[in-house]
């Protein structure tokens, strides 16, 4: 039970007498009057409604403009206008007696210039005729209850507007006049309350057969209770004359100890209205509360149960009733005026019960206050903001700590943490920064704090709390907390956090440069998937492979053959394998061939196409083992292994790479393999020179002396230039030099000359040999030179004689066909003859011989020939460079007319050739076949 005294009083409402409006003049405008006689009020649809006690029913709207209409003939007892429609009910008499109507006025619709009334009802319970003493409908139109003095309510069901579609019935009876009636709607269940002078009943209308409660065994006044709104959770409200009491459809809630009479009771926008009695004036009866003697004085208090004050008091000369409308409340005094009094605006209020409050330290009745009149977040901040710095002034700093919590979002951090660094308040800082953390308002240096905090504390259940809350429930920068944590030492609880959140590059540097624990950091880079596992092993490989080299060896292999992440869930199918480029791990190994070694030769095995430099790499390394070692059983083994890995054919792309390592080892073998796989054989000699190997040297020569023929002249050059007793070998050289038509004999004994070992007897059946085939040669030459010379001198005398005598043709058979030469015939030159026929089927040309014209382009294709090429001058002085006899070169070209004027016949005039004179001469030897045709 709160106590009335101890409540605050507060001025939230301004008082105003209602003026009538100012007339044209602009004349003092004086007090608006009610007509005489008012008997019963209420408000709604933009009106003030009044009955009297004359039988109109009156209208007041916001132009202070009176309208009325007669609804009854002698008197209207209750009103009551509806708040969502345009509906008025009204109880009133047409005749003298106990026979009240219930009128239904649409106030939307006209009869006459008055509101239409669409339906008319005697309110009378049962047959026995009793006094209205109240009256209440439900916004929906479907319930109407009405209640009777002698105790009995009567509900109506249905549409209240029309007959046809009502039922009338009676609720409740009981020997207690009814006192007040409210309809209470929550979702789609009904109540009703009905309270009596001496008991208050919840009857539940929305089940068949109404069952009822009662809720108490005391009652109150006419028009002392009230349906409150749902900021009070739609509780019925009734007035003692002690205590004012809410109730719930099943219970009751709880009460005020508000004293004195009460005469009126309201509720408005979650303020409670009640007008008493002054108690200095005498008390009135129960029921007829509301008939006060004209003398009275009465106090009108508007309370916030919420807040436990009183918003509003003041004294009033007998209130007829108190309405509200356009957002104001209106009291009606019997004297006829109507006083407004309108609500102040929210800051007003709250700035001037804040002054007062926070002057008296009032904090919490400020807070609720503002939160009450829905004050926004920012004034709410400021409030608790001066609530703390009054708690932090006086010590409290616990409670001091609670107000700045509240204040996040609005206050700056640093306001509050400033006042708390002090080391014996840390434990106030880590709950402000704990909450700050919770909305996700939390920078990196405020993670910073808070971690240093627990740390300092060295409150680790608090620090794991922190750290191991949810994924979703993160509310701090996780690497900030990680840095943090592992300044402090905290390494635990810095790798959960990185392990937890995926923080990969801070998990592995805590586990190899803290806790030192490789075997788990590699475990857990298995686990990561690809990219990051490869971005990590180049990253931390060397300092892995130091520490725990085969294991880490094990993991590069895999990592470059066919990943899958060791904790994944997919099913060996489900995941496709990835593979990263080996040779980039190849620098991990540095000071650890052993496990190189292996690695390379798992990638060779496995994957053929591996990465050149994983070749390149393996054969160096295996040059290198060959080199140093000093077993000859294992050395003889590494042997094999580097030159099969030469063979392998894998070093076609990098020839030059593979032969500097060879020499770099003086791998001998590997070399000339190299070598002889590059085709540079002279490269193969010269190694077997330096080595005096001279057998080797003539194997080579023997070898690859058909494709590069230079190698016999620097071998005869070599063993020339050798002091030792090479004669044996000069001999071989020579015989295939002579063989071979290699070299001029000049030239070998100019060579050969430089040998002071070499005397005349080497060399002397290499110059016999080559004397006589010169011998032979120039014999040959002589015998072909007498023929063509015979040849030409017959063709010559032939030429003459075609010139000069005539031709006789005696040839009697066709050249083509055999068969007997017959008129028209063609005969040549040459003493072919043809039939016409035959010739013009077989013949190409008209002035060639079909049966000598194939000899004869053959002639005329090599004098073309030769023609063409006595301008290839380039081709000419590349052949003497590159030919060892450069004396046959230029004879050959001689031969061909490059260095003197071609004479077919003998020189023939300007402008005619060899071909024009051939084709005259048988044109001439056509004559007879012409005329014959």
């Amino acid at each position: 039970m709160a106590a009335y005294l101890q409540w605050r009083r507060f001025v939230f409402f301004d008082r105003e007498t209602v003026k009538e409006p100012s007339g044209p003049d602009g004349a003092g405008a004086k007090p608006f009057a009610l007509p005489p006689g008012i008997a019963v009020c209420d408000s709604g649809r933009g009106s003030l409604v009044f009955g009297d006690i004359l039988s109109q029913i009156w209208f007041l709207p916001r132009s202070l403009q009176l309208s009325s209409f007669q609804a009854y003939k002698l008197r209207v007892t209750h009103l009551y206008q509806l708040k969502q429609h345009s509906i008025l009910v009204s109880v009133g008499e047409d005749e003298e007696g106990i026979n009240p109507l219930v009128k239904v006025w649409n106030l939307e619709k006209r009869d006459g210039g008055n509101p239409l009334c669409t339906r008319i009802f005697p309110a009378i319970p049962g047959n026995k005729p009793t006094v209205v003493s109240c009256l209440t409908v439900h916004e929906n139109l479907n319930f109407m209850a009405i209640g009777f003095a002698d105790g009995s309510v009567v509900l109506t069901k249905g549409d209240i507007t029309r007959d046809r579609h009502s039922k009338t019935q009676i609720l409740h009876e009981g020997s207690y006049p009814v006192t007040g009636l409210a309809f209470r709607q929550s979702g789609k269940t009904t109540h009703l309350f009905v309270v009596t002078t001496e008991n208050i009943q919840s009857y539940m209308l929305s089940v068949k057969d109404y069952p009822h409660l009662e809720l108490d065994t005391h009652g109150c006044g006419l028009r002392c209770s009230s349906l409150s709104d749902p900021s009070q959770d739609l509780q019925f409200i009734v007035a003692g004359n002690e205590c004012v009491y809410l109730y719930q459809p099943d219970e009751r809630g709880p009460c005020f100890a508000f004293e004195g009479q009460k005469l009126i009771v309201h509720w408005y926008r979650g303020y409670l209205i009640i007008v008493s009695k002054d108690r200095k004036t005498s008390p009135k009866s129960e029921f007829a509360g509301n008939e006060a003697q004209n003398s009275d004085k009465q106090v009108l208090n508007i309370y916030d149960l919420c807040n436990k004050f009183i918003a509003y008091s003041s004294i009033f000369d007998d209130i007829v009733d108190v309405l509200a409308e356009w957002g104001s409340l209106y009291v009606l005094t019997r004297d006829g005026k109507i006083h407004v009094l309108q609500e102040k605006d929210t800051q007003t209020k709250l700035e001037a019960c804040n002054y007062m409050l926070f002057r008296k330290n009032l904090f919490e009745m400020a807070i609720n206050l503002a939160k009450s009149h829905h004050l926004d977040s920012d004034g709410l901040s400021e409030i608790f903001r001066q609530y703390g710095d009054h708690l932090y002034n006086k010590g409290n700093h616990d409670g001091a700590i609670q107000q700045y919590i509240r204040t996040i979002g609005k206050l700056e951090p640093s306001y509050v943490i400033r006042k708390f660094l002090d080391a014996q308040r840390i434990h106030n800082l880590t709950a402000y920064l704990q909450m700050l953390h919770l909305q996700s308002l939390a920078n990196a240096d405020h993670t910073t704090l808070l971690l240093n905090c627990y740390t300092k504390l060295k409150d680790s259940s608090k620090l794991e709390e922190f750290i191991k809350t949810s994924e979703s429930e993160v509310h701090f920068d996780v690497e900030t907390a990680i840095k943090v944590l592992r300044q402090a030492g905290y390494y635990t609880h810095a790798v959960y956090l990185a392990e937890k959140h995926e923080h990969h590059e801070w998990y592995l540097k805590i586990q190899l440069e803290d806790i030192k624990n490789y075997q788990e950091a590699l475990h857990y880079i298995g686990k990561l998937p690809f990219e990051q596992a490869e971005s990590n092993m180049k990253r931390y490989g060397k300092i892995l492979m130091h520490h725990v080299p085969n294991e880490t060896t094990e993991l590069l292999k895999i990592l470059c053959t066919d990943y899958r992440p060791s904790g994944s869930n997919e099913g060996p199918g489900m995941l496709e394998g990835k593979k990263a480029n080996s040779e980039e791990f190849i620098p991990v190994f540095a000071n650890n061939s052993r496990e190189l070694k292996a690695f390379l030769e798992h990638m060779t095995e496995v994957q053929a196409d591996s990465p050149q430099g994983v070749y390149d790499t393996l054969l160096e390394l295996r040059l290198q083992n060959w080199a140093h070692e000093q077993d000859e059983q294992i050395k003889e083994k590494l042997h094999n292994e580097a030159l099969t890995l030469l063979k392998s054919g894998r070093f076609k792309t990098v020839f030059d790479k593979a032969l500097v390592l060879c020499q770099m080892h003086s791998f001998k073998d590997g070399v000339l393999y190299l070598y002889e796989q590059g085709k540079l054989f002279q490269q193969i000699m010269h190694y077997h020179m330096q080595n005096e190997q001279y057998k080797k040297v003539i194997e080579v020569c023997e070898l690859y002396g058909d494709q590069e023929a230079c190698l016999w002249e620097q071998a005869l050059g070599y063993f020339a230039r050798k002091e030792e007793n090479c004669k044996e070998y000069i001999a071989a050289v020579l015989k295939h030099i002579e063989n071979k038509n290699l070299m001029p004999p000049l030239l070998v004994v100019q060579t050969l000359a430089h040998n002071s070992t070499a005397t005349l007897s080497v060399i002397k059946d290499y110059l016999v040999n080559k004397l006589q085939k010169q011998s032979r040669q120039i014999e040959q030459d002589e015998q072909r030179i007498q023929k063509y010379r015979e040849e030409t001198m017959r063709i010559r005398v032939e030429i003459e004689e075609l010139k000069a005598s005539p031709k006789i043709f005696q040839k009697t058979k066709c050249s083509i066909c055999t068969s007997a030469l017959e008129l028209p015939s063609v005969h040549f030159l040459c003493g072919h003859s043809f039939h016409q026929h035959c010739f013009e089927s077989y013949s190409e040309s008209d002035s060639e011989c079909p049966t000598c014209m194939p000899e004869n382009r053959k002639v005329m294709d090599m004098i073309r020939a030769q023609e063409q090429k006595r301008d290839l001058h380039d081709q000419f002085q590349h052949q003497l460079k590159c030919s060892n006899d450069g004396f046959s070169v230029v004879a050959d070209y001689f031969g061909r007319g490059v260095f003197n004027k071609l004479t077919l016949i003998t020189d023939l005039p300007s402008g005619k050739t060899a071909t024009t004179i051939e084709a005259g001469l048988q044109r001439e030897l056509l004559i007879h076949t012409k005329r014959s045709t």
